[in-house]
């Protein structure tokens, strides 16, 4: 009985301590988005197709940390002359800027869960700091695959001038709204 009594403590004791676990997003199902005003009338919505990176958590640590790369080119908004536009030298400058990234500084968690995650965002090559909250987070088994995932949707904003993006701010908002679905599956 006191062997069974000193293994249970010991497992317990081990679950407490648990390790950081890595995980890869899913670039079919991780899409960053954002929402910017246009003309003052409406909000245009942009998202990135191509996207990858890597994230660990710590739930009982409450740490994690995360770094995504977003492909410029793989931008899309479902209208042909403005994805052109917006890919161009007065926004996104693809040619130049192939890639943009964000790399987490600090996790915050609330009941075992990311709350929120702070970070550098580099675009154009201007490096910012970026807050983006979770309005859902969850992990679990893949009802098709069955590997271990996480995912969660988060929100946060950004003006696009802090970046160097300056162009046309009288017509198309300095504001953006960022809506970021992301799945992972653990490594």
């Amino acid at each position: 009985m006191k062997a069974v009594l000193v293994a249970a403590c010991a497992a317990v004791a081990t679950t407490a301590h648990a390790a950081p676990v890595s995980y890869t997003l899913d670039p079919d199902h991780t899409i960053p988005r954002f929402e910017i005003l246009h003309n003052g009338f409406s909000n245009h919505i942009g998202m990135f197709m191509k996207s990858g990176g890597k994230a660990t958590l710590d739930s009982v640590a409450g740490t994690g940390s995360v770094v995504v790369t977003i492909e410029t080119a793989s931008f899309l908004s479902g209208h042909a002359s403005m994805e052109k536009f917006v890919k161009g030298a007065d926004f996104l400058n693809v040619e130049r800027f192939p890639t943009m990234t964000f790399r987490s500084s600090r996790f915050e968690f609330r009941d075992g869960k990311p709350w929120f995650v702070e970070g550098d965002l580099t675009m154009l090559g201007v490096t910012r700091p970026v807050k983006l909250v979770f309005t859902h987070f969850a992990c679990g088994q893949h009802p098709r695959s069955k590997k271990d995932q996480c995912g969660g949707n988060l929100v946060g904003t950004l003006k696009r001038s802090d970046f160097g993006m300056k162009a046309f701010t009288s017509v198309v908002g300095d504001d953006v709204r960022l809506l970021i679905q992301v799945e992972s599956f653990k490594d």
